[in-house]
């Protein structure tokens, strides 16, 4: 906990370290999310990884999470391997004090560069890496395959930490 979460409001969002226990959980968040969702077991795995680091989003007295972000460090970098908040609850302007958190941490955990991929069509989410700091370092033409079968180019980002 920092400093600054002894000033926020009781029954607002807080972000909370995340274990395999949240695992069935964050497949069904990611399910609603991607068109290739991951399941249960891939999060229990990624999970227990030992540089895996993985931050929920809890709305008020939630024991569940609404969103999550995970993320694997290797030495001084990290990769953002997936981000996604619950349907109920996106437009809210709540992946941002998730992704704060989590980057906060991953500078505590001595990472310095943090990269990430994004499909190109995902305004909302190239919007908010953008706010944080994030800049396009490449393309993957055809890296993501959507629900209709079609393929999209998937966006590189990278941060400075």
């Amino acid at each position: 906990m920092s400093f600054f979460d002894l000033f926020k409001k009781p029954g607002g969002p807080r972000i909370d370290p995340l274990g395999s226990e949240a695992a069935s959980r964050l497949a069904a968040i990611h399910a609603a999310s991607f068109a290739r969702p991951w399941s249960t077991l891939d999060f229990e795995r990624l999970l227990s990884e030992r540089g895996v680091v993985g931050d929920g989003l809890f709305l008020g007295t939630a024991a569940k999470p609404s969103g999550f972000v995970l993320s694997r460090i290797v030495l001084d970098e990290a990769e953002i391997l997936t981000v996604a908040i619950a349907q109920d609850v996106r437009g809210k302007g709540l992946s941002i004090p998730l992704l704060e958190r989590h980057l906060d941490e991953l500078s505590r955990r001595g990472v310095r560069h943090v990269h990430l991929e994004v499909e190109e069509g995902n305004k909302p989410a190239i919007a908010l890496y953008r706010r944080f700091g994030f800049k396009e370092s490449g393309r993957r033409e055809g890296y993501y395959q959507k629900a209709d079968g079609s393929r999209v180019a998937a966006i590189t980002m990278a941060l400075g930490l």
